[in-house]
């Protein structure tokens, strides 16, 4: 089995510059993290706020923390202290607690716009119709501790390129429409996060900035339990 050193070396040899990897390392032991970490890298991916709060207490301070998974309200008081990114964003109740949490800790939060573009229904996100009746709230001109940067999907599960390709496209296309009617200034609002392991060179041939991948870098979830 490659070490995770090699993972990394492989995966980025595959990316443009211009795409910033994150390491989805839920689940995985902090051993892991340091690996990866002693080879270079610095931005990781995790989808439990408590999870996420406990590694960065127990690894290197100058690791970027960026939330990936579903994120309850009650839960953002863990991570925003310290949190890089938060990715997933697919609700107004949810960016108001951010911010709210954010004017606590004196900072501002970089947050990434979740869209629904799959055909699954587990999968979280906004609507265009949702995110342009947020965007045009009096209330969200009163949000100062976020800051939006962009947009974040998820493909279906599938092995049907077609259709994750198209949900890509989907996905690009709402981020041009946001930056257009929105952000047409805002040099911060550039960020498209789409592709995971199975389909991240799709991902990046539709104009994603940063891929999330986890397996291709650390084995199946628990390969160290074995």
């Amino acid at each position: 089995m490659d070490s995770i050193k090699e993972n990394l070396q492989r995966i980025k040899e595959q990316i443009p510059e211009r795409v910033k990897l994150i390491a989805v390392s839920k689940t995985k032991p902090l051993e892991d993290i340091q690996q990866a970490y002693e080879a270079g890298h610095r931005c990781f991916g995790e989808n439990k706020a408590q999870e996420m709060r406990s590694k960065s207490e127990n690894l290197p301070h100058d690791i970027e923390w960026h939330f990936i998974g579903h994120l309850q309200s009650n839960k953002v008081k863990y991570i925003a202290p310290f949190v890089h990114l938060i990715h997933s964003v697919d609700s107004y109740k949810l960016l108001m607690e951010i911010n709210r949490q954010a004017e606590k800790d004196c900072r501002v939060i970089d947050c990434l716009l979740q869209f629904y573009i799959a055909t699954e229904e587990t999968k979280y996100g906004f609507s265009m119709e949702e995110a342009n009746a947020m965007l045009t709230d009096q209330q969200f001109k009163q949000l100062h501790h976020i800051r939006l940067c962009g947009v974040m999907g998820m493909a279906t599960f599938t092995d049907n390129k077609t259709l994750i390709r198209q949900e890509f496209k989907t996905l690009q296309a709402y981020f041009y429409q946001l930056k257009q009617t929105y952000f047409p200034k805002s040099s911060y609002f550039k960020e498209i996060s789409m592709g995971m392991t199975d389909d991240f060179p799709i991902a990046i041939e539709e104009g994603s900035t940063m891929v999330r991948i986890g397996s291709a870098i650390f084995g199946e979830r628990n390969y160290n339990k074995q």
